[in-house]
């Protein structure tokens, strides 16, 4: 096992790991900005070291100082959270190169699979059902009107290297094709210097899906159920649990199988997600794989009692799974909502500042994964993620009724957040009957999508 992990991340992941890596025994090192020097990650840390200014691409992003900073802390492995570096493949073949640890799946693995038109081709290749489209990258709009026109409208143009919603458009007609394929490609080029796109049918209303699978280096691969990420906002995650109120036990083994399947046909390890999407006849397409711990984990681990990011370690470090697929259970229902610094009613326009005061709710089965605190100054260079709310109860009801208690009960004063926008989600009726798909929040709440 490891003797000392650096965290190559910041806020409530890089401190959700730090607390894992306690319980198991194992220093941890916290890299910080600048402007987050005073950040409750760097302050957790057995040791903490700046390396550099605000901007991320000067920190965060800035892969010769992060691993020049764990070979100084002598650290034997990197944890990258998510997002940053968590997916980079050059960033994974250095830390080889560097004889460090990467906890997660090697840089090939990240390169297949990071790159969503080669993952889709892999998939296709795997016989995996993927949504219909084209199984080519395209690069330039003459080829891609070719394969909209193949494909049929309405379809979606996707940023083969995008994630978080950037690179992506709707196009329901070839009179608006060409625009939204030029401004997708633009998007990509500046999120992810990379202009690779593809072409898929767009399936309309569909629920958004996802298996949380891990795989350690003897081959086991197992799946921990699904989650509901459905409720979003350009394509941006919004609600997340589990299990889905759409997914019967028989649907849930038969896209459980399929998941593991997608993960063991590119010889997969550590954890990772299966993304699916689901339309109204329950008819299920592989939609990309993320190669790294993700946003949402905490729903899985109140509802299977396992501890992702342990399991991770574990898995980095050579140890087999500690459980089989025989071992899971889905006990109950768990919900978590992602409390951000921004206001929903102005376009949910970013909003840092200090925190003048904190009020965290309590209870049986309420969890709050965070790096805030009273007098904590949010910085405006990274994202507005405050903290996950995350609830369990015995059914949806329950987890329901007190995620809306737990959300009256936070506060958190001295700069705007999308707490009630959240308790509105849950409040609403569609919601509580389970009557959920990716459009929810434009049929809804129209007045916060501009």
């Amino acid at each position: 096992m490891f003797d000392k992990i650096l965290i190559a991340n910041r806020g409530e992941i890089a401190v959700r790991i730090i607390r894992a890596c306690r319980e198991m025994g194992i220093k941890t090192v916290a890299v910080y900005s600048e402007a987050d020097r005073e950040s409750l990650h760097t302050l957790l840390a057995d040791e903490a070291i700046c390396i550099g200014p605000a901007p991320s691409t000067q920190s965060y992003l800035n892969m010769e100082r992060i691993l020049t900073a764990t070979v100084a802390m002598k650290a034997d492995a990197i944890h990258p959270g998510f997002g940053f570096l968590s997916e980079n493949a050059r960033f994974a073949e250095l830390c080889q190169k560097c004889n460090i640890t990467f906890i997660g799946p090697d840089a090939g693995i990240i390169n297949k699979m990071g790159n969503k038109s080669e993952a889709r081709k892999t998939m296709m290749e795997a016989g995996i059902p993927v949504v219909p489209g084209g199984k080519e990258a395209v690069h330039h709009v003459e080829e891609a009107r070719q394969m909209a026109e193949w494909i049929g409208f309405p379809v979606m143009i996707k940023a083969s290297s995008g994630g978080g919603g950037k690179g992506m458009r709707i196009s329901r007609s070839m009179d608006d094709f060409d625009a939204n394929f030029k401004n997708a490609q633009l998007e990509s080029v500046k999120g992810f210097s990379d202009d690779t796109m593809y072409i898929e049918k767009y399936i309309e209303k569909p629920r958004h899906i996802e298996f949380q699978i891990l795989a350690d280096q003897m081959g086991h691969v197992i799946h921990l159920g699904e989650r509901d990420c459905s409720i979003q906002r350009r394509h941006q995650k919004v609600l997340e649990e589990s299990p889905s109120a759409a997914i019967s036990d028989e649907l849930r083994h038969q896209m459980g199988e399929v998941a593991v399947r997608a993960a063991e046909a590119v010889g997969y390890v550590n954890a990772g997600t299966i993304e699916f999407l689901l339309d109204k006849d329950k008819n299920f397409y592989f939609m990309e794989m993320n190669t790294r711990i993700q946003v949402e984990h905490p729903v899985t681990e109140m509802v299977t009692g396992l501890d992702l990011i342990k399991e991770q370690i574990r898995i980095a470090a050579g140890e087999p799974l500690s459980v089989s697929q025989a071992d899971i259970t889905i006990d109950g229902h768990a919900i978590e909502c992602r409390i951000n610094a921004e206001n929903p009613s102005k376009n949910f326009m970013p909003c840092p500042g200090l925190i003048k005061n904190v009020h965290v709710p309590g209870g049986n089965g309420v969890r709050i994964d965070t790096h805030i605190y009273n007098d904590y100054k949010v910085p405006a260079n990274y994202d507005s993620m405050l903290m996950k709310l995350i609830v369990h109860g015995k059914d949806r009801t329950e987890a329901i009724a007190k995620m809306r208690s737990a959300l009256g009960e936070l506060i958190i004063e001295g700069i705007e957040t999308n707490i009630d926008f959240q308790f509105e989600i849950l409040s609403h009726e569609a919601y509580r009957d389970g009557d959920v798909d990716t459009d929810f929040i434009p049929k809804f709440f129209p007045d916060y999508v501009r």
